[in-house]
């Protein structure tokens, strides 16, 4: 595993990171540290959770599975923690968790639930990392996100705080994820102006298809936001669900059941789908090796992949893109089509 500089900081992580999502429900503790001493054994250290994750998988929970199980991860392998960069992140937590579940059984309903998210005030980011750190079983984080963006809480208190936990030593780095880059320039405006440490990392939805004209959607990446990220190198983008849930390597039936394609449908996607499956057949490696390839090429803005699985197999086939020289042909008619 290479590793890159996660912003101007200096700071180097692994290439590609592991989304620990899913541990701790999907998973027991036997699968999920199968999963992670595969991690470590292949170079990663760049591992990413959330203190909310996931309450979705187990009704009646507040969440903390996948934070509790990475804890009972570091304990049982002595100096793991101090081999890991670890992120976490807090403002996604549900108020009232039980209301968004429908009282006949089913899924829970998501629009409630993200009418319901804790947010950002100082308060409950102080609790909530408080109880990450108890689950986690550290002293520290070295990445804290705002997993939403709070606009009814002041920018000033929430950075105010975050600038505490990085003075208190609870917290190494801070970032923002599911952000619009106006956001983002005042973010970066207010820590300048008050001297409080600004965002190194903004984590994102990015793939290499394009988002659909047209569509309001703060979570993934538009022209605008990595117009902001080329101009400011000290913010790493780190992308979460860069493989589409499957996408890449399915064929034309499952690509149109996969749900994950609605945000990006269209001619532009389907002519990016058929270049990505002619270099998948020219270089005889999967197409979501293909595109995670694709995104460990770009400089401007550096992207970090966030691969988030549950089996060692799935993250070993991830992990090979990182060995995967896409050449320069390749590229070129991958970033024109």
């Amino acid at each position: 595993m290479r590793t890159v500089e996660l912003g101007t900081t200096g700071e180097q992580v692994s290439a590609v990171a592991l989304g620990a999502m899913l541990l701790g429900t999907r998973t027991d503790d036997a699968g999920g540290f199968a999963l992670l001493d595969r991690f470590a054994a292949d170079g990663g250290t760049f591992l990413d959770t959330a203190d909310c994750y996931a309450w979705w998988e187990r009704r009646g929970s507040d969440g903390g599975h996948s934070e509790e199980l990475l804890g009972r991860w570091f304990a049982s392998r002595p100096g793991s923690r101090d081999r890991t960069f670890l992120s976490t992140k807090g403002t996604a937590m549900i108020r009232d968790v039980d209301a968004v579940w429908p009282a006949d059984g089913g899924e829970p309903v998501w629009p409630a639930a993200r009418e319901r998210f804790v947010g950002a005030s100082a308060p409950v980011l102080r609790r909530s990392l408080e109880a990450s750190l108890r689950r986690l079983g550290t002293d520290h984080v070295d990445l804290y996100h705002v997993h939403v963006d709070d606009r009814s809480t002041p920018l000033e208190e929430t950075l105010a705080e975050l600038a505490a936990f990085v003075a208190e030593g609870k917290v190494r780095y801070v970032g923002w994820s599911n952000v619009r880059a106006w956001r983002l320039a005042e973010i970066a405006q207010l820590c300048r102006q008050h001297g409080w440490p600004a965002p190194v990392a903004v984590q994102q939805q990015h793939t290499y298809l394009q988002r659909r004209a047209g569509l309001r959607h703060g979570s993934i990446v538009d022209d605008e936001q990595l117009d902001f990220l080329e101009a400011h190198p000290e913010i790493t983008l780190v992308a979460y669900s860069p493989l589409l849930k499957g996408l890449y390597d399915a064929g034309p039936a499952e690509r149109a059941q996969n749900f994950m394609l609605a945000d990006y449908a269209g001619a532009a996607a389907d002519r990016r789908l058929a270049t990505v499956d002619a270099v998948a057949a020219e270089t005889g490696a999967t197409g979501s090796q293909v595109v995670l390839a694709w995104l460990l090429a770009q400089t401007s803005p550096r992207v970090v992949p966030l691969v988030g699985t549950t089996r060692p197999d799935r993250w070993q086939q991830a992990v090979a893109a990182v060995d995967l020289a896409l050449t320069a042909d390749q590229l070129t008619r991958l970033d024109a089509s």
